[in-house]
């Protein structure tokens, strides 16, 4: 009878994960080799490769360093044309891309500037448009590449934190980029993967329910093992993560692996291979690593099953349960995992794991459900999560606490923060006391995540209610944002600047962000570049010698403004 009622309860837990069959992550895919040369003339050292987990996306291609320097010659991987070339404050600052006739497009990002006569035509398009930030897009015949040709100089612009060149080998027809060490460029590393620690989920439950039972690795002989030969687990089916740290030679940055393999008594249950993952697939990488994990204490654990909100199901291979392990006969089971990076270094974990015999109970709660439409309402706080807006099930409680001074409504707990959403959606809430009238195009939603803030512009949505455009879960509470932009300048105000190449300037918001900025030198538009927070103006011919008057405007999301006037002397 009791195996009866566990056999029952196993077919209703795991109904949501029937019909999904077997998927397959593919063989090694056959990319051409010794097509794509270095971008660099220097040997490549990797900071960082494809596949490796980011805060809110997965690396799309490999961080080659430049020595911790600036301003190296970067050179076209193969012949082809520049398709489109692209500068953004954040992102990939200055980045070119260019078309290969076999198929691939090439990226390079974090770029200084672009050689000669891509740099004067980008130039000419800022200043014909009075914008810095262009996404242009390029005919063949416009800038046509020969292999090795100079095509620009490396840098440190967009979301860089140091000197490196990204560089991403792009399916031409899809744009999903794809891993670039499968093309055979020089990269040496004869350093198999290290796997630190092994974690247990119990997949009839959330994953978010609580934290995966973690066990340290260490190496035994050919093998990674934990301390215990055999594991036991209140999981009737139980989900394997791993902690893993790849390494190459004369590199000391932790890198990605490329496939892992999970058996169960020698039988293959789950195989994930990281390529070809497209930008619009890039944000599943909250599905493909433990989330909670990462926000709670740090660090990714890659999870070997597949939860039932992640799309993302072509870098699987797996079993009937997603790659869950069937642990309901109580036997003790070998479990082998087989991790190897990108050049084929491989490394083992194995354990023995069995089930405990121990039930785990349901939390009561508000469940939401992946691939469902949840719709919370609540007197002062609203929202709909669309039905590919969850991984997982989740607890769902709303909390409320006192605003503190300055705000316009309490402060609601939704949900939590270690749990993440997968796309923006509309979060309504309405305030505790009257917004004079002067205000209400200045209202803010403020998010707290527990360390910092930030502000979202909120729009008053009617009946009383503000709606603001959220991705994440936590904090969150109205105010008022009548507070201007601080535009810093670099340089003291009329300076003699007659020996200088450029002028500085910070622009900071203290509430939303920068929404739209503009500069006048004399009454003319100028070229103001932005990386991130820092603004410059590199002296061109719009600046002849003597005084000048520049004028820069700055405006945050609520539409406050700032005007900073600086006369200097050229």
């Amino acid at each position: 009878m009791p195996n009866k009622i566990i056999s029952s309860l196993l077919l209703c837990c795991i109904l949501p994960y029937l019909g999904y069959g077997q998927k397959d992550a593919g063989d090694k895919p056959n990319y051409p080799q010794n097509y794509f040369r270095n971008p660099l003339n220097i040997p490549i050292l990797l900071a960082g490769n494809f596949g490796e987990c980011r805060p809110g996306h997965f690396h799309s291609g490999i961080d080659i360093k430049t020595n911790g320097r600036e301003n190296l010659p970067v050179y076209a991987a193969a012949d082809g044309y520049i398709s489109r070339i692209k500068t953004e404050p954040g992102g990939f600052g200055h980045a070119l891309y260019i078309t290969h006739p076999n198929g691939y497009t090439t990226l390079y990002a974090h770029l200084n500037k672009y050689t000669g006569p891509v740099q004067e035509y980008l130039r000419q398009q800022q200043y014909e448009q009075e914008q810095w930030n262009l996404d242009l897009q390029l005919p063949p015949t416009k800038f046509p590449v020969k292999k090795g040709q100079q095509i620009a100089w490396s840098g440190n612009t967009g979301a860089s934190t140091a000197p490196h060149l990204h560089f991403e080998i792009r399916n031409s027809q899809t744009e999903h980029p794809l891993n670039p060490e499968l093309f055979s460029l020089p990269v040496t590393d004869h350093i198999s993967p290290v796997p630190t620690c092994v974690a247990i989920y119990d997949l009839l439950h959330s994953i978010y329910n609580g934290p995966p039972e973690e066990y340290k690795l260490h190496k035994k002989g050919a093998s990674y093992v934990p301390a215990k030969d055999t594991l036991q687990t209140d999981a009737l089916i139980a989900g394997i993560g791993l902690q893993v740290n790849d390494y190459m030679n004369g590199s000391h940055n932790t890198l990605a692996f490329y496939t892992a393999k999970l058996y169960k008594d020698d039988k293959e249950e789950c195989t994930v291979r990281l390529d070809d993952i497209g930008y619009d697939e890039t944000r599943y990488v909250n599905a493909y690593a433990d989330y909670s994990t990462k926000v709670l204490k740090g660090y990714w654990i890659q999870c070997l099953f597949e939860l039932q909100g992640n799309k993302l199901d072509h870098i699987y291979r797996q079993n009937w349960l997603r790659g869950g392990l069937d642990l309901k006969d109580s036997a003790v089971h070998k479990i082998r995992i087989e991790v190897t990076d990108d050049k084929g270094n491989e490394s083992g974990v194995s354990f023995y794991l069995r089930y405990s015999g121990k039930a785990v109970k349901d939390t009561l709660c508000n469940v939401f459900h992946p691939g469902d439409a949840n719709l919370f309402e609540h007197p002062n706080v609203k929202f709909t999560l669309g039905d590919s807006m969850l991984y997982d099930n989740i607890c769902f409680k709303l909390k409320s606490s006192p605003g503190g001074a300055g705000s316009y409504s309490d402060k609601y707990l939704v949900g939590t923060p270690n749990i993440p959403a997968h796309k923006y959606y509309d979060l309504y809430i309405k305030p505790n006391k009257p917004i004079p009238f002067a205000l209400r195009d200045k209202v803010a939603m403020i998010y707290w995540d527990g360390k910092n803030e930030e502000g979202h512009a909120a729009k008053d949505a009617g009946a009383g209610w503000y709606m603001a455009a959220v991705r994440d879960f936590g904090t969150f509470y109205l105010a008022a944002d009548t507070v201007a932009p601080v535009i810093v300048p670099q340089q003291k105000e009329g300076s003699n600047l007659a020996k200088a190449s450029r002028m500085s300037f910070t622009i900071k918001d203290a509430v939303t962000y920068i929404k739209t900025y503009r500069a006048e030198l004399d009454g003319k538009w100028v070229c103001l570049e932005r990386h991130r927070d820092n603004y410059f103006y590199e002296f061109d011919e719009h600046c002849s010698k003597g005084k000048h008057e520049l004028i820069i405007k700055a405006s945050d999301g609520n539409n406050n403004e700032q005007t900073l006037q600086f006369t200097f002397t050229k």
